[in-house]
């Protein structure tokens, strides 16, 4: 059977992937080495110097390409290093539209890094495409979209922003990390880049640091690649072998976050000293029709406010957590807990925070796919 007939459970094992030429080696081997031997000037097996191109790497890449639905996978040194290469795709004047509900460090990228150099970004809320086709004119090159987005669980139509980016001749790139594959395909809806932050889900184990990028278009993946060549932001053997390995795993974990992010998600939901609860697969979610229509299932993060609380009770909260891990990151194994007002997002101003929703009573969790019953009650005691 083809690999790309393959369904997605068997495409995470076996996508892109065949036995090492050298001894058959099931899993790819970790060629841990900076450079490769030549039999004249330019004559080599494919690979001349790690930076450009590493089989270990090119492994990982090729399994990226077949799981998002692509055809060129690129891996990074972390998901900033992936999105620094695509912002370079742009030039002084260029303008980008991205959600304003997102990840403090590409938020801090787009502002403080890429703005100084003329680039310009706008921050609108993208529930609602109408607002996205409000800021788009001549100079408009790029759509960046979250979804679902962090923290706050917003979900975003890919299908109709695409079509609004195609309406306007506008690249559409979607960081696709918190759903991951298992859950929505954006090649599939028209998107032209998925992003992902490795580091999360598609590792798993929270034990590696990459990033990773996924096209369709040739044109559009050798202009990535160069811009990786010679910025040099690629990730090292060993970290694309354990991602790599990791993705052999994703279907199977993404089923356990799916269902315990439900089992937590309704037990907040009807916890007497819960306020809100930011979940897309609630019914209560403003934007559950959306995601039922584009995802597979709804993930493992879930976001909620404790009513009447305060910046140092949501942190008492975090604190008092003994099953759940206080830690940045998330979409390993082990179940995190995170303060974004003092943690993921304290780099966006306190003002723009909270118009999006992120006040500093937010608290959000990361399921992992431990018995949920032990979850719940980890919980409880420390909501008190």
């Amino acid at each position: 059977m083809s690999q790309k007939k393959l369904k997605f459970n068997s495409k995470t094992i076996h996508g892109g992937q065949k036995p090492d030429k050298a001894y058959g080696a099931v899993m790819p081997p970790i060629y841990q080495t900076s450079t490769f031997a030549q039999t004249t000037p330019g004559g080599h097996q494919g690979f001349e110097y790690s930076r450009s191109g590493n089989p270990t790497r090119s492994a990982l890449e090729n399994s990226l390409a077949s799981i998002e639905s692509g055809n060129y996978g690129l891996a990074f040194g972390s998901g900033l290093a992936a999105m620094d290469a695509v912002i370079k795709l742009l030039s002084p004047g260029d303008e980008v539209i991205s959600t304003n509900d997102l990840y403090g460090g590409s938020y801090r990228i787009f502002k403080q890094i890429f703005e100084k150099y003329g680039i310009v970004f706008h921050f609108v809320g993208m529930q609602n495409v109408a607002e996205i086709e409000k800021k788009i004119n001549t100079k408009t090159r790029l759509i960046w979209v979250e979804t679902p987005t962090n923290p706050m669980m917003n979900i975003i139509d890919i299908k109709a922003v695409s079509k609004l980016a195609q309406k306007h001749n506008v690249l559409l790139a979607v960081d696709n990390t918190f759903a991951t594959p298992y859950l929505q395909r954006p090649l599939e809806m028209g998107a032209d880049i998925v992003m992902h932050s490795a580091t999360k889900y598609l590792g798993g184990h929270s034990d590696v640091v990459l990033g990773a990028l996924v096209v369709k278009d040739k044109e559009l993946a050798d202009q990535l690649y160069f811009i990786q060549n010679a910025s040099g932001a690629v990730c090292g053997p060993m970290d694309s072998f354990l991602v790599l390995r990791g993705i052999k795993t994703l279907h199977v974990r993404m089923q356990r976050h799916c269902e315990n992010g439900r089992a937590i998600a309704e037990y907040l939901q009807n916890h007497p000293k819960i306020e809100k609860v930011y979940w897309p697969g609630l019914e209560s979610h403003p934007n559950h029709a959306v995601a039922k229509e584009q995802m597979n299932d709804f993930g493992g993060m879930i976001s909620f406010i404790p009513k009447g609380a305060s910046y140092n009770d949501a942190i008492k909260i975090v604190e008092n957590l003994n099953v759940f891990t206080l830690a940045e990151s998330l979409g390993g194994v082990e179940s995190l807990a995170g303060h974004p007002a003092s943690m993921t997002h304290a780099s966006i101003p306190k003002e723009e925070r909270e118009k999006s929703g992120v006040v500093d009573s937010l608290i959000r969790l990361s399921v992992g796919i431990e018995d949920a019953s032990d979850l719940i009650e980890d919980l409880e005691q420390a909501i008190g």
